[in-house]
């Protein structure tokens, strides 16, 4: 059997009121990126790259609005061709409203779009619980081995 390539994977931060640990979520990303592609889907094989983007709630709205044509910030967007648009003031909020750090919550979010780029949705309730399950156990074991 043939070996799987992943994509290369970075981080980009492209807003400013939020700060967070750059280096430590490019390290988890790293290491998520092979947990989201052993489980069953296909996508994250396809693509030669991965681009996170960190952004401000005014952009992720923007892009909301412009590809889903819904009103207001998100907390990630992910396009099929390689891209994961996280609002770093929405995962701040989610944060404080879980009572989880923002370094979690930006986790959550990068693994969800990776979920997504492997062929995850959440368009239902069932698969919206499948998923968040996923998310949480690769979260939670990356955390356990403190990555």
């Amino acid at each position: 059997m043939k070996p799987v390539s992943l994509p290369q994977i970075s981080i980009l931060n492209r807003q400013r009121r939020i700060d967070f640990d750059l280096l430590g979520l490019e390290a988890f990303a790293r290491h998520a990126l092979p947990l989201c592609a052993a489980e069953e889907g296909i996508g994250l094989t396809s693509l030669s790259e991965i681009n996170v983007v960190l952004v401000s709630d005014r952009k992720i709205a923007d892009l909301h609005h412009r590809f889903l044509k819904i009103a207001g910030p998100t907390d990630v967007i992910t396009f099929q061709h390689g891209e994961i648009f996280i609002s770093a003031e929405t995962a701040q909020r989610q944060a404080r409203h879980y009572r989880t750090s923002l370094g979690h919550e930006l986790r959550l979010y990068l693994v969800h779009g990776l979920l997504h780029l492997h062929g995850f949705d959440d368009q239902t309730a069932a698969s919206r619980a499948r998923m968040s399950h996923i998310q949480e156990g690769i979260v939670a074991r990356l955390q356990e081995s403190n990555c």
